[in-house]
This record gives C-alpha cells, structure tokens and sequence, in this order.
C-alpha cells in the first residue's frame, strides 16, 4: 500500500514539473535562473510586458513544482534554480530511450564495420596534378 501512495505521490509531483515547464515564459524564467539567482524584482524587470503579478503568479508554480527554491532575505525575494526535479524526469523518461539509442547506434556502427569489411575492396585512383 505505501508503493502505491509513493508512486501516486511521484506521478503528482511529475505532473507539477511537466505543466510548470509547459508555460514559454516560465521556461524562460528557469533559463534566467540557470544563469545566477534572481531577486523577484531582477525576474520582473527581465519580463517588461508582462506584470509583477503575472511573474509572481509564474514563480509561485515553479516553485510548487519545486524546480526554484526561494530564500528571504530581509524585504528581498531570492530565487534559485533546483534542477532536481528535471534530473529525475531525465532520469526516469528521457536516460533509458537514450541508453537504447545509443546502442542501437553502436549495434548499427558494428554492422556498418563487419559489411565494409566483408565488401571487396574497392580501389580509388587519384587524379594527377595539372
């Protein structure tokens, strides 16, 4: 019973982080963060047409989905990218088709050798200088 409240619990929070990334403007505010910590009013300024209530609204699901994590200190906001969350989406949906590529890549490379080697060899003349 608890393997299925984790898992409904993980399902949850992957869904969080997929509908937070779902939104341009807050992929654009991670890509801000990777760059350095942000006060709320470094991450407002860099969105000009867009309002601070909307950038809060923004920061607010990035940070339920847990992918900034926030720290006051004094009247300032400071937000921090956590690139966790994303590590283990990678981890769980994105490593293991990549390990299958690469080997199907390595498999293809290894057919490509045994069928060059097994070919007759085929000669290429060089053209003489003028």
């Amino acid at each position: 019973m608890l393997y299925i409240y984790n898992m409904i619990r993980r399902l949850e929070k992957d869904d969080r982080v997929f509908r937070a990334l779902s939104h341009a403007a807050r992929r654009q505010i991670l890509d801000l963060l990777r760059e350095a910590p942000r006060t709320t009013g470094e991450v407002c300024a860099r969105f000009p047409r867009l309002d601070r209530c909307t950038v809060m609204q923004h920061l607010g699901v990035l940070e339920r989905a847990e992918l900034v994590v926030v720290r006051s200190e004094g009247r300032q906001r400071w937000n921090y990218l956590n690139v966790l969350p994303i590590k283990e989406i990678h981890d769980r949906w994105i490593g293991p088709y990549a390990a299958r590529a690469a080997g199907l890549l390595a498999r293809l490379r290894d057919d490509l050798e045994r069928s060059v080697g097994q070919s007759p060899a085929v000669e290429t003349r060089r053209r003489p200088s003028p």
